[in-house]
């Protein structure tokens, strides 16, 4: 793929991400405020995914090796 066919293929999506959302139709200060939304709005989710999604995938490993009958003591019943 050429840098040519490329950049018109990046144009073209851009294109039609202005059509749907209809962003063609705002002024350029409604356009930055609009994109800043929506960039801060998609870091969020995805801070938020990256943050939780692994603290519930480490759950679901320990649940899946206590269930399977890998059990792990923890110090305080090694004391007793």
């Amino acid at each position: 793929m050429d840098i040519k066919s490329m950049k018109y293929s990046l144009y073209w999506l851009y294109c039609q991400f202005e059509l749907i959302t209809c962003s063609y139709l705002m002024e350029p200060w409604e356009k930055v405020l609009f994109y800043t939304f929506n960039i801060t709005m998609l870091v969020m989710v995805l801070y938020a995914a990256y943050i939780f999604a692994s603290a519930h995938i480490g759950t679901a490993f320990q649940f899946f090796l206590h269930l399977f009958g890998n059990h792990h003591e923890n110090a305080v019943s090694i004391v007793k």
